[in-house]
């Protein structure tokens, strides 16, 4: 077949002398194709090849759906960026980041786009066309209204930046290189060079544009080129679907090696008998038949590039015979189904598995409408026969045809099994969600600066993060680097509810709370009351933190929180103050604790992200300022009128950070001094007040019949710490 085929294209384009070094050349095609081991240098398939910048490295021509390497064409120099961050008493760190920008080919032939882009096997470029890593990409698709890059003009000049034109390739923009190990990585791209599959009529059309090609339907979802000449192409192709050709005085014709009945074909004259009579008895009578014995070829596999694993080499195991024989493997470089590939090659197998029937014909004289690999009848054997090769000699021409192989009916193939790919989930990188706020004192270090965290979450697991930055003034002026967020997702979200009042002292077990996460797949987990008490499952609703004994998924990224332990770390103020739309975060180790130095003391002070996938940063406030600093309001207040009608007031202490109660062991005061301010009336506009160092106050007989009658008879007891007073204990005087 490939003497024919190369004998065929030589005649074309080289006339008699280059169908004499195609015939040649093709007799040798022919002996390693049918004879022994392979060694036709055509498109081959192998393993996802790496990247490369060589010169002289041919750049492959490729159809349908592709995956490949590409070849690096210019690159910059890396570029290294820095960011410092602490400082006013902090360490100051300094962080190094490098990218690169670069032009990679992917294709001499024009494409119609590029979906997805792996690099070092992993995921760059998602299906939704989004980076994964900060950076831009621009793809020219090599068509002849091409124009030049703007980065390459800028880098390197308008006289010495080609357009690329009939070259299709990819810009990278400033890509960065901290996934890559500050280094290029090795890109595999999904070249889209067709709008939809390809078939070998239409590869056949492209490589031979001058051709006549008929009846080559075979579809594939794709095929590439690197290598060999246009013969070499067709051989590899023709393994695992049968191509003939044939040539005119001008024209290749390229057809399926398959004959198809009826149709008029041409009818050779009788064979001629030979003038010498000398010769052997078939060359009296004028032709001779020889059938070869049955193939060792038994059964046949195909090894192609699987679209459902990624394009991942696979092989495919034909339907043979189940005598003792060889499996021949047919290397096809292209992207097919299991189920195409392994009917590919079950027909392979039943053409592989049938004998050759040769004919050695002599003529005097040829019609010249029939040429090299015209398909023709005889009048002396049945069934349609290919002429392969001739032979002009002094008293006529002999031919030497073989029986062709008749289109068979479609065969039904049994589902095929490609494996399974363990695929890394393409999820877009979606906006950043942001929450920030003060936290009170844990107990944790000396508790003597705010305590401030962000909550910094997304609607996806494909989140790459955010860049996290303070704005200290509030008015988007200067901003100060804090780091960034990493992608571990906080669990945030917005209340659906409103959360009703109810007693600190004891377990809420009528409210509960409905709250939207900032993501579907994020979730919450139930705890045990042992768990509770060890600080399990606290979260702030607005200003109120609670925790939560059970969690029930209401479905779309909505939970019911229930069995609540209400106004935990000193925030029982806040049990009342709740409203709409409050924010929900769970207190945990995904929250980011920030620099307060940093971040600033104004209360105006804002947090700023941005991530890959905002479209502009995002800005909050920092919520509950004061929160870790702030004493704590006392508790258990009691005021009673003695015999003598003093009055005696007394409450007990609670601590910053102090909220284990341990039996015969007072709490530490983790103030400078111990401190308290008791005023009479209206809380902010008080009729008397008086400062005491102990948690108690005693007022003379004296001093409680001055009490003042016309303002609410409370007694407001607070505790002054190094930054402030706490919120006020009531106290309701005696009568």
């Amino acid at each position: 077949m490939a003497t024919l085929l190369l004998t065929a294209v030589g005649s074309v384009l080289g006339g008699p002398i280059g169908g004499a070094l195609g015939a040649l050349i093709g007799s040798q095609v022919d002996s390693a194709i049918f004879g022994g081991g392979k060694r036709v240098e055509g498109p081959r398939l192998k393993e996802l090849t790496v990247q490369t910048s060589s010169y002289g490295t041919a750049i492959p021509l490729h159809f349908g759906r592709m995956r490949a390497a590409g070849s690096v064409i210019w690159s910059t120099e890396l570029t290294e960026s820095k960011e410092k961050s602490g400082g006013k008493g902090r360490p100051s760190v300094t962080t190094y980041s490098y990218s690169a920008s670069f032009a990679v080919a992917v294709s001499s032939r024009p494409i119609a786009g590029i979906g997805r882009i792996w690099a070092d096997g992993n995921l760059l470029r998602g299906a939704g066309a989004d980076l994964k890593v900060a950076g831009s990409i621009r793809v020219y698709t090599g068509h002849g209204d091409q124009p030049q890059d703007t980065l390459i003009v800028q880098a390197e000049g308008t006289a010495r930046c080609p357009a690329h034109r009939g070259c299709a390739y990819v810009v990278f923009e400033d890509l960065a290189l901290a996934d890559y190990g500050n280094r290029l990585p090795s890109l595999t791209f999904e070249i889209l060079a067709d709008a939809g599959d390809t078939t070998v009529g239409a590869i056949a059309q492209a490589i031979l544009p001058e051709a006549e090609v008929n009846d080559l339907g075979q579809t594939l979802a794709g095929f590439s080129i690197d290598q060999g000449s246009v013969g070499d192409t067709l051989a590899t192709i023709a393994d695992a679907v049968p191509i003939s050709c044939s040539s005119t005085a001008d024209r290749l014709v390229v057809r399926s090696g398959e004959a198809a009945a009826g149709g008029s074909l041409p009818l050779l004259p009788q064979p001629a008998r030979s003038e010498d009579t000398q010769a052997e008895k078939a060359k009296m009578i004028g032709w001779s038949r020889k059938r070869e014995p049955l193939p060792r070829v038994k059964q046949s596999a195909l090894r192609y590039y699987d679209v459902a694993r990624d394009y991942q080499p696979g092989l495919q195991r034909g339907i043979g015979r189940n005598e003792q024989g060889e499996l021949q493997v047919i290397e096809l470089p292209a992207a097919l189904s299991a189920d195409a590939a392994r009917l590919i090659a079950s027909s392979a197998g039943r053409r592989a598995a049938r004998p050759s029937d040769t004919i050695s014909y002599r003529l005097t004289e040829i019609d010249p409408a029939i040429c090299p690999g015209a398909i023709v009848r005889l009048p002396i054997a049945a069934g349609l026969w290919q002429i392969t090769q001739w032979e002009w000699q002094k008293d006529g021409l002999t031919l030497d045809l073989a029986l062709c192989t008749a289109r068979a009916e479609a065969i039904a193939a049994p589902p095929a099994d490609g494996g399974r790919l363990n695929q890394p989930a393409d999820l877009a990188d979606t906006p950043t969600v942001l929450a920030a706020f003060e936290l009170p004192w844990d107990g944790v270090g000396s508790g003597n600066s705010p305590i401030i965290f962000a909550a910094v979450s997304a609607a996806s697991a494909g989140w790459s993060g955010a860049s996290l930055f303070a704005d200290p003034g509030g008015d988007g002026g200067t901003l100060t680097a804090l780091g960034g967020s990493g992608r571990q997702r906080a669990l945030i979200g917005r209340a659906l509810s409103v959360l009703a009042p109810a007693s600190p002292l004891l377990v809420d077990a009528i409210s509960t709370l409905d709250v939207k996460l900032a993501g579907e797949d994020l979730a919450l987990q139930d705890a045990s009351m042992a768990q509770l008490l060890l600080g399990a499952n606290r979260a702030k609703v607005g200003s109120e933190i609670v925790q939560f004994a059970s969690a029930s998924p209401l479905g779309e990224g909505n939970w019911r929180l229930s069995g609540l332990l209400r106004g935990r770390g000193g925030t029982e103020w806040a049990i009342s103050a709740h409203g709409a739309d409050e924010v929900f975060a769970m207190i945990d180790e995904a929250l980011i604790r920030l620099d307060s130095q940093t971040v600033g003391d104004a209360g105006n002070a804002r947090i700023v992200a941005a991530g890959l996938g905002d479209a502009s940063a995002i800005s909050v406030p920092i919520s509950d300022r004061g929160a870790a600093l702030q004493p704590l309001s006392p508790v258990r207040g009691t005021a009673s009128r003695l015999i003598d009608g003093s009055i005696a007031l007394t409450w007990v202490r609670r601590a910053r950070g102090a909220w284990l109660w341990r039996d015969a062991v007072d709490i530490p005061l983790n103030e400078e001094t111990e401190m308290w301010d008791v005023s009479f009336g209206d809380a902010a506009l008080p009729s008397l007040r008086w400062q005491t160092t102990t948690a108690a106050l005693m007022l003379t007989v004296a001093q409680a019949a001055a009490l003042p009658a016309g303002v609410p008879q409370i007694f407001n007891v607070r505790q002054i710490g190094r930054a402030g007073v706490s919120r006020a204990l009531a106290i309701t005087a005696p009568a």
